[in-house]
C-alpha cells in the first residue's frame, strides 16, 4: 500500500519529500520513535534522530535498544529502494548492532550513499544477478558520543533475477 500511493504522489511531490514524510507519518516507523530529519535532495543521504522520552526510557533510565534498532531498520533499505528505481528489489537481510555506552539523551544516526557506491551496486546486481551489501550503521548521541556501531546487510536483485529466481522456487 505504502508503495503505491509513493508512486502516484511521486508525480506531485519530490521523492526527499515523500522519503521524510512516508517515514515520519508511518504508524509502524511511529513507534519506534525515530524521525526523519533531513534527506538530500537526491534521497543519497538522510539523518534520523530518536528523542529519549518516557515511551523509550528503559528500566535503568536510558533509551531502550530495541527503539535505536527499530528507527534504524528500514531506513537503508527504502532509501535504496527510492534510488535504484523500479529495476531492483531491495530487502533488508540482517542487521548487527552493537551498544557501546547507554544512551541518555537523543541520539542521531547518518544515512549515506555516494553516487559511486550506487553504481558499484548496480553493477555487481547486474554482474551476479544478486547481491548482499553491507552498510555500516553509528549512533551518536547529543555530545557526538558513540552509542552503538552495526552494520546492516541489504539484498539487491535486479528485477528479472529475482523473478525468475522465484519462479524456479515455485515449479519446486
Amino acid at each position: 500500500m505504502y508503495r503505491q500511493v509513493s508512486n502516484v504522489l511521486q508525480r506531485f511531490t519530490p521523492p526527499s519529500t515523500l522519503f521524510k514524510f512516508g517515514f515520519n507519518l508511518a504508524p509502524m516507523y511511529r513507534q519506534s520513535m525515530g524521525r526523519v530529519v533531513d534527506v538530500s535532495d537526491d534521497v543519497h543521504a538522510a539523518t534520523v534522530e530518536i528523542p529519549l522520552t518516557w515511551r523509550n526510557r528503559n528500566f535503568v533510565g536510558t533509551m531502550f535498544g530495541g527503539s535505536m534498532l527499530s528507527a534504524t531498520d528500514p531506513v537503508y533499505m527504502i532509501q535504496l529502494i527510492y534510488i535504484l528505481g523500479e529495476e531492483y528489489v531491495v530487502w533488508d537481510k540482517s542487521v548487527e548492532l552493537r551498544f557501546r555506552r547507554p544512551a541518555r539523551s537523543t541520539v542521531s544516526v547518518r544515512f549515506e550513499f555516494s553516487r559511486d557506491e550506487v553504481e558499484r551496486i548496480r553493477l555487481a546486481a547486474h554482474q551476479q544477478g544478486e547481491v548482499d551489501w553491507q552498510k555500516p550503521l553509528e549512533l551518536r548521541d547529543a555530545e557526538g558520543n558513540i552509542v552503538a556501531t552495526g552494520t546492516k546487510t541489504l539484498y539487491i536483485a535486479t528485477k528479472a533475477h529475482y523473478s525468475a529466481k522465484r519462479a524456479a522456487r515455485s515449479a519446486a
